[in-house]
C-alpha cells in the first residue's frame, strides 16, 4: 500500500541530459553531480517530463532568463505534471506577477521586511529558538529539522500575520502539500489551496470588525497604485504566498547549515571560536545549500546562452545549480565559511528577487547563534536517516542529531 504522503513516482531517470527529473529519488539525495554532468554537456537541457520543460545549468543561463520577463512569465512558479488553465491573476502577487502588475505589487510587501522591522522580531525569533531547545536538550539527541529548524520561521512568520503560533502543524501540511504533494497530485494542490484560503478568509472577516498590528491587518489597509483598496483575492494570495514563501525555504536553509555543521567540524568549531563569522557563513551556507528552485513559463521563442527555448515549455529556474557553477565561485563546490566575494542567487535574480531575504537572513543567524551557545557538541546519529525534501524546496526533512561530546 502506497504511503498517501509521499509523492507518487515518476519512472526513473536514465539519461541526466535528455530526460532530467527533478523529483527523481537521485536529484532528491544529491543534485550536485547532476549539475555538474549537466553544465559539462550544455548551458541549458531539455526533458519531454512535466509537459516539456528547460533547465539552466550555468548561473549566467540562470540569469538571463531571471531578468527576461518577455519570453519568460512568472504566471506559473512550479514545475508540475499538469498545467490547468491559470484562473486567478491575483494568485500570489507579487511572486506569480509580471509587469506591469509585479512592481506596485512588491512594493507593498517590502515595508514590513526592511532590516529595521526584522531588529524589532529578533527577540521573538531568540526566544523561539531557545523554547524548542528546552524542549529537547535534556534528550541527548533530537532530530533537528523536525523540532527545531521546522519550527522557527513558521512560528516567527504566524507572529507577524497575527495568527497563532499553535497553528504551525496546520501551515507545514499545507506546505507539504503544494509544494511536494501538488507537483504530481492536482487534486491535494487544490486541497491545500482551499483550506488556507478558508482559513485566511475567517482572518481576513475578524479584522473587518476588530483592526489588529499585524500582517494581514497592513495588507487590509494598503492601496493599490490607483489608491484603491486591494481586492480580498489580492490580499489571500499575498498571504498564501507569505506563508509559504517564508516557512519552507528558511527551515530547509536552517536544517542544511545544521547538517553541515553536524558533519564538519572544523567549521563548527571556528564558528564557536568567532561568532562574528556567522552572517559571512550563512551568506556561504546560502550558497552552497541553496534550498529554492523557481519556474518560468516561456511565452514567446527566443534563445538563452545560444540555446534555442520554444514557447509552451516551462523552465526549472534552478538558483541552486547557479550557485554551484565554477564560472562564478571558485571552489564552487567546497564550503568555505569565510567566502569574502559571494554573489549568490540563494533569493534569486531580477526582479522576484526575494522580499524576505532580511527575515531569512536573521532567522538562519539567530538559529546558528542560540544553537551553538547551547549546543556545541552534535554529530549526525549513525543510526539514524538523513532524508531531503522533493521537488521545489530542498532541506533535509528528517536530521538525527546526537547532542553533546562522542563517549
Amino acid at each position: 500500500m502506497s504511503d498517501v504522503n509521499q509523492p507518487a513516482a515518476h519512472p526513473p531517470v536514465t539519461d541526466w541530459v535528455h530526460d532530467f527529473d527533478h523529483t527523481d529519488p537521485q536529484w532528491t539525495e544529491d543534485p550536485f553531480p547532476i549539475w555538474d554532468e549537466l553544465r559539462a554537456v550544455s548551458p541549458v537541457v531539455h526533458t519531454k517530463r512535466f509537459l516539456c520543460c528547460y533547465l539552466p545549468t550555468t548561473y549566467e543561463a540562470v540569469r538571463e532568463i531571471a531578468n527576461d520577463t518577455e519570453h519568460f512569465s512568472s504566471r506559473r512558479i512550479i514545475v508540475r505534471d499538469v498545467r490547468p488553465e491559470i484562473t486567478s491573476r491575483n494568485a500570489a502577487p507579487p511572486i506569480t506577477s509580471d509587469p506591469p502588475e509585479h512592481k506596485p505589487a512588491k512594493q507593498l510587501l517590502l515595508p514590513p521586511f526592511t532590516p529595521d522591522a526584522m531588529k524589532k522580531l529578533e527577540p521573538r525569533v531568540r526566544a523561539i529558538c531557545n523554547e524548542l531547545i528546552d524542549d529537547f536538550i535534556a534528550d541527548g539527541k533530537v532530530d533537528a529539522a523536525t523540532r527545531y529548524s521546522k519550527y522557527i520561521p513558521v512560528r516567527a512568520i504566524a507572529h507577524m500575520l497575527g495568527i497563532p503560533e499553535s497553528d504551525s502543524d496546520l501551515f507545514i501540511n499545507w506546505i507539504h502539500m503544494i509544494l511536494e504533494l501538488g507537483i504530481k497530485d492536482e487534486n491535494k494542490l487544490l486541497q491545500a489551496v482551499q483550506e488556507m484560503t478558508a482559513y485566511f478568509s475567517s482572518h481576513i472577516e475578524a479584522r473587518k470588525n476588530k483592526p489588529t498590528e499585524d500582517l494581514i491587518s497592513y495588507l487590509m489597509n494598503a492601496r493599490d497604485k490607483d489608491g484603491n483598496p486591494l481586492e480580498d483575492s489580492h490580499v489571500l494570495g499575498s498571504l498564501r504566498l507569505l506563508l509559504i514563501a517564508g516557512i519552507d525555504t528558511t527551515w530547509s536553509a536552517i536544517g542544511s547549515s545544521l547538517w553541515h555543521l553536524a558533519k564538519t567540524p572544523a567549521d563548527r568549531a571556528r564558528l564557536i571560536a568567532e561568532p562574528g563569522l556567522i552572517p559571512t557563513a550563512v551568506e556561504e551556507l546560502l550558497r552552497a545549500y541553496s534550498p529554492v528552485t523557481m519556474a518560468r513559463e516561456v511565452v514567446k521563442e527566443t534563445t538563452v546562452s545560444g540555446c534555442p527555448v520554444e514557447a509552451g515549455n516551462m523552465v526549472l529556474l534552478s538558483f541552486p545549480a547557479a550557485n554551484r557553477d565554477p564560472k562564478m565561485f571558485p571552489d564552487a563546490d567546497k564550503v568555505v565559511i569565510d567566502r569574502r566575494e559571494n554573489r549568490h542567487a540563494a533569493f534569486g535574480l531580477g526582479i522576484h528577487r526575494c522580499v524576505g531575504s532580511n527575515l531569512a537572513r536573521m532567522e538562519m543567524q539567530v538559529a546558528l547563534e542560540e544553537w551553538l551557545k547551547r549546543i556545541p557538541d552534535f554529530r549526525l546519529d549513525p543510526t539514524g536517516t538523513v532524508t531531503w525534501s522533493q521537488g521545489t524546496v530542498r532541506g533535509p526533512r528528517q536530521l538525527p542529531f546526537l547532542l553533546g561530546k562522542a563517549m
